[in-house]
């Protein structure tokens, strides 16, 4: 008679077997409001810092005087006169802007050309075009600087009653021979620049240049910088705090 011997148990098993992977934590609506505000903060402070810098590079542009200005350029026409089109100065905003030293004053150079005396001269554009009513000159138009080119148009007409120094309208003018220079400071208003010979007579020929002393650069390009750190250091603060909001999140670790 046989006996059958019951199987041997199998061993236990040496490791659990693993489960589910733990569910990732997820951002919670107030976290992930943190993480865009603070992306937005540095998104600002870069573009403030950067609009900044570049304000104070134009400044280190400025010459020995303090102006920002354009090469020499030749103006030259046939006719009796060159004038700018309408300078419109629009100080839009409280009274005192429109008489402050905020924006500095303007300098235009030129010097002759033909041998003869140049005349150079700052105006209200009413004043300007009353006195070259009749006359004929070349209103410029538009300037493109690089490359530099100029756009006009020419209105007929014979020699101005009166030659330009005898005029007593400028708000600032010059002239003679060598290099001649006029500043303004910048107010309200509708402005021309004229360039002719100082005799009235046809013919300009002249090298001109013009420059702005802008003196708000310096305090504009300095605060947008101040801006640009207080920016980013609030967009720091914000980063730190989504950090510690995911710590805390995450649950404490054993």
């Amino acid at each position: 008679m046989s006996t059958t011997l019951p199987a041997p148990a199998p061993p236990p098993p040496l490791h659990e077997p693993p489960g589910p992977p733990p569910a990732a934590p997820r951002n919670s609506p107030g976290r992930t409001g943190v993480i865009i505000g603070g992306s937005v903060a540095a998104l600002i402070a870069v573009v403030l810092l950067l609009a900044g810098g570049g304000l104070l590079w134009v400044q280190g542009e400025k010459d020995a005087d303090g102006y920002l200005s354009t090469d020499t350029h030749r103006l030259a026409t046939s006719t009796y006169a060159l004038a700018s089109e309408n300078l419109d100065a629009d100080l839009d905003g409280p009274s005192w802007l429109s008489t402050s030293d905020a924006f500095g004053k303007v300098r235009v150079r030129a010097q002759a050309r033909n041998g003869k005396r140049v005349f150079v001269g700052i105006a209200r554009t009413a004043d300007v075009q009353r006195y070259l009513r009749g006359a004929a000159h070349e209103t410029i138009t538009d300037v493109e600087t690089s490359p530099f080119r100029t756009e006009s148009r020419t209105t007929g007409g014979g020699r101005p009653a009166t030659q330009p120094w005898d005029e007593s309208f400028w708000a600032s003018a010059s002239y003679g021979t060598g290099v001649r220079e006029v500043t303004w400071r910048v107010r309200d208003g509708d402005w021309s620049v004229v360039v002719m010979n100082a005799d009235g007579s046809r013919g300009v020929d002249a090298g001109v240049s013009a420059g702005a002393e802008l003196s708000f650069i310096p305090a504009l390009g300095w605060s947008l910088i101040g801006g640009g750190v207080l920016f980013g250091l609030t967009a720091g603060a914000l980063f730190v705090l989504a950090s510690l909001r995911r710590r805390d999140a995450d649950g404490p670790r054993y």
